[in-house]
Protein backbone atom coordinates (compact mmCIF):
# COMPACT_ATOMS: atom_id res chain seq x y z
CA UNK A 1 0.00 0.00 0.00
CA UNK A 2 1.37 3.83 -0.60
CA UNK A 3 -0.42 6.82 1.30
CA UNK A 4 -0.32 9.68 -1.41
CA UNK A 5 0.07 12.86 -1.14
CA UNK A 6 0.27 13.44 3.03
CA UNK A 7 2.19 16.15 4.97
CA UNK A 8 4.33 14.03 7.68
CA UNK A 9 3.92 16.29 10.55
CA UNK A 10 2.88 18.84 8.44
CA UNK A 11 5.95 18.89 6.12
CA UNK A 12 5.69 19.09 2.85
CA UNK A 13 3.84 16.79 0.81
CA UNK A 14 4.96 12.93 0.35
CA UNK A 15 3.89 9.63 0.12
CA UNK A 16 4.01 6.49 2.34
CA UNK A 17 4.94 2.88 1.10
CA UNK A 18 3.88 0.17 3.66
CA UNK A 19 5.07 -2.96 3.37
CA UNK A 20 4.52 -6.07 5.63
CA UNK A 21 3.35 -3.93 8.67
CA UNK A 22 6.41 -1.34 8.88
CA UNK A 23 6.92 1.66 6.34
CA UNK A 24 9.39 1.06 3.19
CA UNK A 25 10.18 4.27 1.82
CA UNK A 26 8.74 7.65 1.57
CA UNK A 27 9.45 9.93 -0.63
CA UNK A 28 7.26 12.50 -3.78
CA UNK A 29 5.59 10.27 -6.21
CA UNK A 30 6.65 6.85 -5.17
CA UNK A 31 6.14 4.39 -8.30
CA UNK A 32 2.94 2.49 -7.73
CA UNK A 33 2.11 -0.05 -5.54
CA UNK A 34 -0.79 -2.24 -7.84
CA UNK A 35 -2.30 -2.68 -4.38
CA UNK A 36 -5.37 -0.43 -2.79
CA UNK A 37 -3.03 2.85 -2.35
CA UNK A 38 -4.87 5.50 -0.09
CA UNK A 39 -5.19 9.33 -0.93
CA UNK A 40 -3.97 11.21 2.44
CA UNK A 41 -5.18 14.20 0.25
CA UNK A 42 -3.36 16.30 1.79
CA UNK A 43 -3.81 15.12 5.04
CA UNK A 44 -0.98 15.51 8.23
CA UNK A 45 0.22 12.46 9.06
CA UNK A 46 1.05 11.98 13.02
CA UNK A 47 2.37 8.96 14.26
CA UNK A 48 -0.04 6.48 15.72
CA UNK A 49 -1.64 8.51 19.11
CA UNK A 50 -0.96 7.07 22.63
CA UNK A 51 -3.34 7.37 25.28
CA UNK A 52 -2.18 6.57 28.62
CA UNK A 53 -5.35 6.78 30.27
CA UNK A 54 -8.32 5.37 29.22
CA UNK A 55 -11.55 3.42 30.74
CA UNK A 56 -12.56 0.85 28.54
CA UNK A 57 -15.17 -0.64 31.69
CA UNK A 58 -14.70 -4.26 30.27
CA UNK A 59 -15.01 -6.47 32.48
CA UNK A 60 -18.63 -5.32 34.45
CA UNK A 61 -19.17 -2.35 33.06
CA UNK A 62 -20.29 -2.97 29.16
CA UNK A 63 -23.41 -1.47 29.81
CA UNK A 64 -20.75 1.88 29.04
CA UNK A 65 -18.42 0.74 27.24
CA UNK A 66 -16.49 -2.59 25.86
CA UNK A 67 -13.23 -2.85 24.55
CA UNK A 68 -14.24 -3.52 21.43
CA UNK A 69 -16.53 -0.20 21.15
CA UNK A 70 -14.03 1.39 23.16
CA UNK A 71 -10.85 0.52 21.00
CA UNK A 72 -13.07 1.65 18.03
CA UNK A 73 -13.74 5.15 19.31
CA UNK A 74 -10.19 5.14 20.09
CA UNK A 75 -9.51 4.70 16.44
CA UNK A 76 -11.90 7.00 15.02
CA UNK A 77 -9.51 9.53 17.22
CA UNK A 78 -6.43 8.43 15.59
CA UNK A 79 -5.06 6.06 18.87
CA UNK A 80 -3.06 3.08 17.79
CA UNK A 81 -2.83 1.92 21.41
CA UNK A 82 -4.70 2.73 24.97
CA UNK A 83 -3.87 2.39 28.48
CA UNK A 84 -7.04 0.44 29.77
CA UNK A 85 -7.63 1.66 33.74
CA UNK A 86 -8.00 -1.16 36.34
CA UNK A 87 -11.24 0.25 37.71
CA UNK A 88 -13.14 -2.51 36.02
CA UNK A 89 -15.03 -4.70 37.79
CA UNK A 90 -13.59 -7.29 38.81
CA UNK A 91 -10.69 -4.71 39.99
CA UNK A 92 -7.56 -5.43 37.36
CA UNK A 93 -5.33 -6.37 40.05
CA UNK A 94 -4.29 -9.54 39.31
CA UNK A 95 -2.72 -11.50 36.31
CA UNK A 96 -5.86 -12.75 35.45
CA UNK A 97 -8.00 -9.98 35.58
CA UNK A 98 -5.52 -7.87 33.39
CA UNK A 99 -4.61 -11.04 30.82
CA UNK A 100 -8.62 -10.66 30.39
CA UNK A 101 -8.66 -7.55 29.07
CA UNK A 102 -5.39 -7.87 26.85
CA UNK A 103 -6.74 -10.57 25.09
CA UNK A 104 -9.88 -8.80 24.57
CA UNK A 105 -7.76 -6.23 22.95
CA UNK A 106 -6.12 -8.65 21.30
CA UNK A 107 -8.71 -10.23 19.57
CA UNK A 108 -10.77 -7.48 18.88
CA UNK A 109 -7.48 -5.27 17.57
CA UNK A 110 -8.92 -2.02 16.53
CA UNK A 111 -5.64 -0.38 18.58
CA UNK A 112 -3.92 -2.30 20.98
CA UNK A 113 -4.63 -2.54 24.36
CA UNK A 114 -2.52 -2.22 27.29
CA UNK A 115 -3.97 -2.89 30.54
CA UNK A 116 -3.17 -0.77 33.48
CA UNK A 117 -3.16 -2.66 37.05
CA UNK A 118 -4.52 -1.44 40.31
CA UNK A 119 -2.02 -0.45 42.91
CA UNK A 120 -3.98 -1.73 45.51
CA UNK A 121 -6.52 -4.78 46.25
CA UNK A 122 -9.83 -3.96 45.23
CA UNK A 123 -8.24 -0.33 45.12
CA UNK A 124 -9.00 -0.08 48.86
CA UNK A 125 -5.78 1.55 49.56
CA UNK A 126 -5.01 -1.09 52.00
CA UNK A 127 -2.65 -3.70 50.95
CA UNK A 128 -0.22 -3.95 47.35
CA UNK A 129 -2.21 -5.57 44.47
CA UNK A 130 -0.06 -8.37 42.74
CA UNK A 131 2.47 -6.05 40.69
CA UNK A 132 4.78 -8.70 40.18
CA UNK A 133 2.24 -11.21 38.82
CA UNK A 134 0.89 -8.79 36.32
CA UNK A 135 4.07 -7.27 35.00
CA UNK A 136 5.62 -11.27 34.67
CA UNK A 137 1.90 -11.60 32.91
CA UNK A 138 1.01 -12.05 29.58
CA UNK A 139 -0.15 -8.44 29.16
CA UNK A 140 3.76 -7.56 30.78
CA UNK A 141 1.92 -4.35 32.64
CA UNK A 142 4.67 -1.85 33.43
CA UNK A 143 1.32 0.87 34.65
CA UNK A 144 -0.22 0.69 37.97
CA UNK A 145 -2.91 3.10 39.02
CA UNK A 146 -5.62 3.05 41.17
CA UNK A 147 -7.20 5.92 39.03
CA UNK A 148 -10.72 6.83 40.81
CA UNK A 149 -8.91 6.84 43.97
CA UNK A 150 -6.15 8.22 45.67
CA UNK A 151 -3.52 5.82 47.43
CA UNK A 152 -3.74 8.49 50.23
CA UNK A 153 -1.55 6.48 52.53
CA UNK A 154 2.17 7.49 51.91
CA UNK A 155 3.37 4.49 53.54
CA UNK A 156 1.82 2.19 50.64
CA UNK A 157 2.65 4.64 47.86
CA UNK A 158 6.17 4.52 49.30
CA UNK A 159 6.10 0.26 48.69
CA UNK A 160 4.69 0.41 45.67
CA UNK A 161 7.22 2.76 43.99
CA UNK A 162 10.08 1.02 45.86
CA UNK A 163 8.17 -2.53 44.13
CA UNK A 164 7.94 -1.58 40.40
CA UNK A 165 11.51 -0.74 40.68
CA UNK A 166 12.45 -4.11 39.89
CA UNK A 167 10.85 -3.98 36.61
CA UNK A 168 10.57 -0.76 35.59
CA UNK A 169 7.48 0.10 36.11
CA UNK A 170 5.36 3.44 37.10
CA UNK A 171 3.35 4.58 39.35
CA UNK A 172 0.42 6.73 37.73
CA UNK A 173 -0.85 8.75 40.94
CA UNK A 174 -4.68 10.24 40.71
CA UNK A 175 -3.85 12.83 43.42
CA UNK A 176 -7.43 13.26 45.42
CA UNK A 177 -6.40 13.89 48.97
CA UNK A 178 -9.83 12.12 49.98
CA UNK A 179 -10.30 14.14 53.28
CA UNK A 180 -10.24 17.56 51.82
CA UNK A 181 -12.79 16.13 49.47
CA UNK A 182 -14.87 14.44 51.28
CA UNK A 183 -18.49 15.59 49.56
CA UNK A 184 -16.73 17.93 46.79
CA UNK A 185 -19.17 18.14 44.11
CA UNK A 186 -16.62 20.82 41.66
CA UNK A 187 -13.97 23.19 42.22
CA UNK A 188 -13.84 25.47 45.37
CA UNK A 189 -14.16 28.99 43.99
CA UNK A 190 -16.90 32.05 43.80
CA UNK A 191 -18.86 29.85 41.26
CA UNK A 192 -19.31 26.75 43.74
CA UNK A 193 -19.92 29.35 46.48
CA UNK A 194 -22.70 30.76 44.12
CA UNK A 195 -24.35 27.99 43.32
CA UNK A 196 -23.65 26.45 46.84
CA UNK A 197 -21.94 23.29 45.79
CA UNK A 198 -19.68 21.81 48.08
CA UNK A 199 -15.79 22.79 46.91
CA UNK A 200 -12.96 20.71 45.64
CA UNK A 201 -9.77 23.41 47.01
CA UNK A 202 -7.14 23.06 44.84
CA UNK A 203 -4.93 22.08 47.60
CA UNK A 204 -6.29 18.58 47.59
CA UNK A 205 -4.18 18.15 44.72
CA UNK A 206 -1.26 19.73 44.99
CA UNK A 207 -0.48 18.47 48.46
CA UNK A 208 -0.46 14.86 47.26
CA UNK A 209 1.59 15.27 44.26
CA UNK A 210 4.41 17.08 46.20
CA UNK A 211 4.47 13.97 48.80
CA UNK A 212 4.51 11.96 46.16
CA UNK A 213 7.45 13.98 44.25
CA UNK A 214 8.94 13.68 47.38
CA UNK A 215 8.49 10.05 48.05
CA UNK A 216 9.73 8.91 44.23
CA UNK A 217 12.70 10.83 44.73
CA UNK A 218 13.76 9.30 48.26
CA UNK A 219 12.90 5.61 46.29
CA UNK A 220 14.46 6.48 43.22
CA UNK A 221 11.54 5.51 41.05
CA UNK A 222 9.20 6.60 38.69
CA UNK A 223 5.99 8.53 39.54
CA UNK A 224 3.63 9.16 36.99
CA UNK A 225 0.65 12.60 38.23
CA UNK A 226 -2.85 11.67 36.04
CA UNK A 227 -4.80 14.62 35.42
CA UNK A 228 -3.22 17.86 36.62
CA UNK A 229 -5.30 20.57 36.59
CA UNK A 230 -4.35 23.30 38.70
CA UNK A 231 -1.47 26.49 38.36
CA UNK A 232 0.07 25.07 41.84
CA UNK A 233 0.00 21.67 40.67
CA UNK A 234 2.17 23.12 37.48
CA UNK A 235 4.36 24.26 39.83
CA UNK A 236 5.29 21.56 41.87
CA UNK A 237 5.89 19.15 38.96
CA UNK A 238 8.42 22.17 37.86
CA UNK A 239 10.12 22.07 40.92
CA UNK A 240 10.17 18.36 40.89
CA UNK A 241 11.78 18.43 37.81
CA UNK A 242 14.21 21.32 38.11
CA UNK A 243 15.95 18.67 40.90
CA UNK A 244 15.90 15.75 38.00
CA UNK A 245 13.53 13.82 39.82
CA UNK A 246 11.80 11.18 37.51
CA UNK A 247 8.16 12.39 37.69
CA UNK A 248 6.17 13.13 34.72
CA UNK A 249 2.39 14.43 34.08
CA UNK A 250 -0.08 14.66 32.16
CA UNK A 251 -3.42 16.95 31.43
CA UNK A 252 -6.65 16.07 29.37
CA UNK A 253 -8.06 18.11 26.85
CA UNK A 254 -10.87 19.07 28.63
CA UNK A 255 -8.68 20.73 31.35
CA UNK A 256 -7.28 22.45 28.55
CA UNK A 257 -10.31 23.77 27.09
CA UNK A 258 -13.07 23.89 29.90
CA UNK A 259 -13.85 26.20 32.91
CA UNK A 260 -15.42 25.87 35.93
CA UNK A 261 -18.07 28.61 35.00
CA UNK A 262 -19.56 26.00 32.42
CA UNK A 263 -21.24 24.36 35.75
CA UNK A 264 -23.18 28.25 35.91
CA UNK A 265 -23.61 29.12 32.57
CA UNK A 266 -23.64 25.86 30.45
CA UNK A 267 -26.35 26.29 26.86
CA UNK A 268 -28.65 24.33 29.19
CA UNK A 269 -28.52 26.27 32.46
CA UNK A 270 -26.86 25.53 36.14
CA UNK A 271 -25.90 22.38 37.52
CA UNK A 272 -25.49 20.56 33.89
CA UNK A 273 -23.72 17.29 35.03
CA UNK A 274 -22.25 16.70 31.66
CA UNK A 275 -19.83 19.07 33.37
CA UNK A 276 -19.33 17.13 36.94
CA UNK A 277 -15.90 15.42 36.17
CA UNK A 278 -12.59 14.11 38.76
CA UNK A 279 -10.40 16.39 38.87
CA UNK A 280 -13.47 19.27 38.54
CA UNK A 281 -13.12 21.39 35.30
CA UNK A 282 -11.14 24.49 37.50
CA UNK A 283 -10.24 28.30 36.46
CA UNK A 284 -9.32 30.32 33.49
CA UNK A 285 -6.14 31.11 35.16
CA UNK A 286 -5.71 27.01 35.96
CA UNK A 287 -6.08 26.57 32.01
CA UNK A 288 -3.87 28.74 31.25
CA UNK A 289 -1.07 27.52 33.32
CA UNK A 290 -1.98 24.16 32.23
CA UNK A 291 -1.31 25.21 28.37
CA UNK A 292 1.75 26.70 28.91
CA UNK A 293 2.79 24.00 31.19
CA UNK A 294 2.25 21.65 28.21
CA UNK A 295 3.77 23.98 25.79
CA UNK A 296 7.17 23.94 27.91
CA UNK A 297 7.29 20.36 28.87
CA UNK A 298 6.61 20.36 32.25
CA UNK A 299 3.32 18.67 31.52
CA UNK A 300 4.77 15.80 29.45
CA UNK A 301 1.72 14.25 27.28
CA UNK A 302 -2.04 14.64 26.84
CA UNK A 303 -4.15 11.76 27.65
CA UNK A 304 -7.89 11.41 27.44
CA UNK A 305 -9.61 10.18 30.93
CA UNK A 306 -12.24 8.74 28.35
CA UNK A 307 -14.74 8.17 31.03
CA UNK A 308 -18.14 6.49 29.67
CA UNK A 309 -21.26 6.29 31.34
CA UNK A 310 -24.37 5.13 30.54
CA UNK A 311 -27.15 8.12 29.87
CA UNK A 312 -28.89 7.24 33.32
CA UNK A 313 -25.74 7.61 35.14
CA UNK A 314 -25.15 11.30 33.71
CA UNK A 315 -28.98 12.69 33.07
CA UNK A 316 -30.00 12.84 36.56
CA UNK A 317 -29.34 15.55 39.56
CA UNK A 318 -26.11 16.72 39.86
CA UNK A 319 -25.16 15.51 43.51
CA UNK A 320 -25.84 11.96 42.25
CA UNK A 321 -24.28 11.78 38.69
CA UNK A 322 -20.99 10.11 37.59
CA UNK A 323 -18.20 12.29 37.15
CA UNK A 324 -16.40 11.88 33.83
CA UNK A 325 -16.22 12.56 30.19
CA UNK A 326 -16.13 10.67 26.83
CA UNK A 327 -13.08 11.97 25.07
CA UNK A 328 -11.39 9.90 22.70
CA UNK A 329 -13.26 10.97 19.53
CA UNK A 330 -12.37 14.45 19.83
CA UNK A 331 -9.15 15.06 21.52
CA UNK A 332 -7.21 15.64 18.64
CA UNK A 333 -9.41 18.12 17.55
CA UNK A 334 -9.43 19.85 21.31
CA UNK A 335 -5.49 19.81 21.04
CA UNK A 336 -6.13 21.59 17.80
CA UNK A 337 -7.72 24.41 19.18
CA UNK A 338 -6.09 24.68 22.21
CA UNK A 339 -2.99 24.42 20.87
CA UNK A 340 -1.99 24.56 17.65
CA UNK A 341 -4.24 27.45 16.89
CA UNK A 342 -3.02 29.48 19.81
CA UNK A 343 0.33 28.97 18.60
CA UNK A 344 1.49 26.89 21.86
CA UNK A 345 2.50 23.84 19.59
CA UNK A 346 3.09 22.85 16.39
CA UNK A 347 2.34 19.30 14.65
CA UNK A 348 5.78 17.90 15.88
CA UNK A 349 5.03 18.69 19.54
CA UNK A 350 1.37 17.09 19.47
CA UNK A 351 3.41 13.88 18.29
CA UNK A 352 5.45 14.21 20.79
CA UNK A 353 2.72 14.78 23.31
CA UNK A 354 -0.12 12.45 22.17
CA UNK A 355 2.63 9.76 20.79
CA UNK A 356 6.05 9.70 21.44
CA UNK A 357 6.29 10.76 25.07
CA UNK A 358 3.04 8.79 26.30
CA UNK A 359 4.25 5.56 24.62
CA UNK A 360 7.73 6.16 26.22
CA UNK A 361 6.44 6.30 30.00
CA UNK A 362 4.18 3.17 29.31
CA UNK A 363 7.04 1.16 27.85
CA UNK A 364 5.82 0.04 24.48
CA UNK A 365 8.56 -0.76 22.17
CA UNK A 366 6.23 -0.44 18.94
CA UNK A 367 4.28 2.61 19.35
CA UNK A 368 4.96 6.40 19.34
CA UNK A 369 7.91 6.09 16.91
CA UNK A 370 9.08 8.57 14.25
CA UNK A 371 7.46 8.08 10.42
CA UNK A 372 10.42 6.74 8.81
CA UNK A 373 11.58 4.08 7.52
CA UNK A 374 11.74 0.83 9.01
CA UNK A 375 9.64 2.11 11.89
CA UNK A 376 5.97 0.08 12.11
CA UNK A 377 3.44 1.45 10.41
CA UNK A 378 1.19 3.22 13.39
CA UNK A 379 -0.28 6.39 11.04
CA UNK A 380 -2.85 9.04 11.91
CA UNK A 381 -4.04 10.88 9.10
CA UNK A 382 -5.83 13.93 10.19
CA UNK A 383 -7.26 17.21 8.25
CA UNK A 384 -6.96 20.45 10.29
CA UNK A 385 -8.44 22.75 7.96
CA UNK A 386 -12.21 21.61 8.52
CA UNK A 387 -14.60 22.47 11.18
CA UNK A 388 -17.01 20.59 12.36
CA UNK A 389 -20.20 20.25 15.02
CA UNK A 390 -20.06 17.76 17.86
CA UNK A 391 -22.54 15.30 17.70
CA UNK A 392 -22.52 12.38 20.19
CA UNK A 393 -25.02 10.13 18.21
CA UNK A 394 -21.96 9.98 15.80
CA UNK A 395 -19.74 8.18 18.38
CA UNK A 396 -18.62 4.56 18.18
CA UNK A 397 -17.55 4.80 21.74
CA UNK A 398 -21.40 3.20 23.67
CA UNK A 399 -21.38 6.18 25.63
CA UNK A 400 -22.29 10.03 24.94
CA UNK A 401 -21.33 12.20 27.82
CA UNK A 402 -19.41 14.67 25.99
CA UNK A 403 -19.13 18.21 27.07
CA UNK A 404 -18.88 19.20 23.24
CA UNK A 405 -22.14 18.51 22.29
CA UNK A 406 -22.98 21.18 19.41
CA UNK A 407 -19.49 22.91 19.51
CA UNK A 408 -17.85 23.11 16.64
CA UNK A 409 -14.42 21.66 16.91
CA UNK A 410 -11.70 22.00 14.06
CA UNK A 411 -9.86 18.89 12.11
CA UNK A 412 -11.37 15.22 11.64
CA UNK A 413 -9.71 12.34 11.78
CA UNK A 414 -9.17 10.78 8.05
CA UNK A 415 -7.66 7.38 8.75
CA UNK A 416 -5.64 5.18 11.03
CA UNK A 417 -3.28 2.50 10.62
CA UNK A 418 -2.51 0.10 12.55
CA UNK A 419 1.04 -1.54 11.89
CA UNK A 420 -0.22 -0.82 8.37
CA UNK A 421 -4.01 -2.33 8.38
CA UNK A 422 -6.41 0.50 7.95
CA UNK A 423 -8.72 0.70 11.12
CA UNK A 424 -10.56 3.57 10.09
CA UNK A 425 -10.34 5.58 6.45
CA UNK A 426 -12.71 8.46 5.35
CA UNK A 427 -13.45 9.03 9.17
CA UNK A 428 -14.98 5.70 8.89
CA UNK A 429 -14.59 2.00 10.70
CA UNK A 430 -12.95 -0.41 8.47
Amino acid sequence: MIIRNVRILGGEPADIRIEDGAIAEIGPDLPGSGGGDVDGQGAVALPGLVDLHTHLREPGREDAETVQTGTQSAARGGYTAVHAMANTSPVADTAGVVEQVWRLGREFAHCDVHPVGAVTVGLEGRQLAELGAMADSAARVRVFSDDGRCVDDAVLMRRALEYVKAFDGVIAQHAQEPRLTAGAQMNEGVVSGRLGLTGWPAVAEEAVIARDCLLAAHVGSRLHVCHVSTEGSVEIIRWAKSKGWNVTAEVTPHHLLLTDDLVEESPVGAYNPIYKVNPPLRTRADVEALRAALADGTIDIVATDHAPHPVEDKETEWSAAAMGMVGLETALSVVQEAMVETGLLDWAGVAQRMSAVPARIGRLGGQGQPIEVGAPANITLYDPSVRTKVDPLAFASKSRNTPYEGMTLPGRVVATFLRGRPTVLEGKLV
